[in-house]
């Protein structure tokens, strides 16, 4: 079945960052869009939904408060709706628990009736001057085509599990898993290892931590040379801002390779609190100067996993400083190894609209579209090496999609800072003068 219609914005793929460019996009009474996702609904990261874990970044932002403060899709409407504005002024906290934003946003879906899920996008095909999207109900198996004149990537990125890693092997898990299977972890797993220097590592760590038998013993591997914070002082904060993505989209794809290997403790690291409800757990643990029944072991790589045994998986590791190699024996092992983007398959046949640069990689213009006309398809988190990690914030993402929403309109709809920071990271004005005071 053809849908005749012709919309101005199909977006594929409803995570945070589409999802608030749909809310975004709603009171506009030009843009007619559709928001299609394969899932049967909006469930972020349900494997790490662990309890009292809150966002990384403060409650503002959500889906549109940035753009748009008094937008009545912001996450204050949200709590003032449900009752809970007063318990959330009380708490007297910026940061949410995950639960509460992962409610938020399936709020926010109920009043978006353009968001459609269990539909999955199986082709995309240019004619005409539209793009025909192929869809496919994941239940009924109806096929449908819409029109649209432009094109939204936000498919989001994937667990990632290194290549040497053993697949089909139940033992062998992601973070992201998590929680399918912690009550098998907690109930069967003697020696469980968890590899990872991040976030999700950290707070699977520390969750089996607090709630594991007392025999079972945990191992936590990291390669950096320690379990490093984030780095979430306020100077540094800046780098999250409209400046800093002019800055860094005008250095050449060198220099921008460098900037990203410099900046991991901003964005791949652990919360600083996090790291030290660990140690504080662990001290009460080796009170009496009791075994805690822990290893922890930093600047250790992982090398090759050995499952042949039905009894353990062998992990062999390398101490990089020492450049000693050493063994380790889990029961299950847990892999906090991030997530990585992997290009959809259903842009096979549009490939020549689509724009590289010399890694094969998309060539996103400023206005984050990647089409060689530059106004067609847009992408979203797909763009860290040409806008940087910022690309990956949530605090970020109502100033991308204002952007993405006032280039499809060909003027300023919602208001965009351009210079919020205090630091100037770009110096050629001061180039320019023949002398500089300071």
């Amino acid at each position: 079945m053809t849908n005749e219609a012709v919309y101005n914005v199909i977006g594929i793929g409803v995570g945070p960052f589409n999802l608030g460019l749909a809310a975004l996009s709603n009171p506009i009474p030009e843009l007619k869009t559709l928001f299609l996702d394969q899932r049967d609904g909006f469930d972020w990261h349900p494997g790490l939904m662990i309890d009292h874990v809150t966002l990384q970044t403060p409650f503002l932002c959500d889906c549109v408060s940035m753009a748009d403060p008094t937008n009545p899709l912001s996450l204050l409407n949200y709590l003032k709706e449900t009752g809970r504005l007063y318990k959330f002024f009380i708490r007297e906290s910026f940061f949410i628990p995950r639960k509460e934003y992962n409610r938020y946003c399936q709020w926010v879906i109920e009043q978006l009736p353009q968001c459609r899920f269990s539909t999955q996008v199986m082709d995309i095909t240019y004619e005409e001057g539209l793009y025909h999207v192929m869809t496919i109900h994941t239940k009924t198996k109806e096929t449908t085509v819409f029109k649209t004149e432009r094109l939204i990537l936000g498919t989001g990125t994937q667990p990632h599990i290194p290549s040497f890693i053993p697949k089909d092997d139940s033992r062998i898990i992601h973070t992201s898993s998590y929680l399918y299977r912690k009550e098998e972890l907690l109930s069967q797993g003697k020696k469980i290892a968890i590899i990872g220097s991040g976030q999700s590592a950290a707070e699977v760590f520390y969750d089996l931590l607090q709630n594991r038998n007392e025999e079972t013993q945990l191992g936590w591997y990291s390669r950096p040379d320690r379990f490093f914070p984030m780095e979430y002082s306020k100077l540094t904060l800046e780098l999250t801002s409209p400046d800093y993505v002019d800055y860094f989209y005008n250095r050449s794809e060198s220099v921008r390779k460098t900037i990203l290997s410099k900046q991991q403790a901003q964005f791949k690291g652990i919360n600083y609190d996090l790291i030290n409800d660990i140690y504080d757990f662990i001290y009460d643990l080796n009170i009496d100067n009791a075994d805690p029944n822990l290893t922890i072991i930093p600047n250790s790589q992982l090398n090759r996993v050995d499952n042949s045994n039905p009894d353990f998986i062998n992990l062999e590791f390398t101490q990089l400083e020492q450049e000693v190699p050493y063994d380790q024996e889990a029961d299950y092992l847990i892999l906090g190894t991030g997530y990585r983007y992997h290009e959809p398959a259903f842009l096979k046949n549009i490939q020549s609209r689509i724009k590289r640069d010399s890694s094969g990689l998309f060539d996103v213009n400023r206005n984050y579209s990647i089409d060689h006309n530059g106004g067609e398809i847009y992408v979203l988190h797909a763009e860290v090496h040409t806008h940087s990690y910022i690309s990956t914030d949530l605090g970020m993402a109502a100033y991308r999609n204002s952007y993405i929403i006032n280039d499809i309109l060909g003027r300023e709809h919602y208001t965009i800072e351009k210079k919020i920071a205090f630091q100037d990271f770009d110096v050629e004005k001061y180039a320019d003068l023949p002398t500089a005071k300071i």
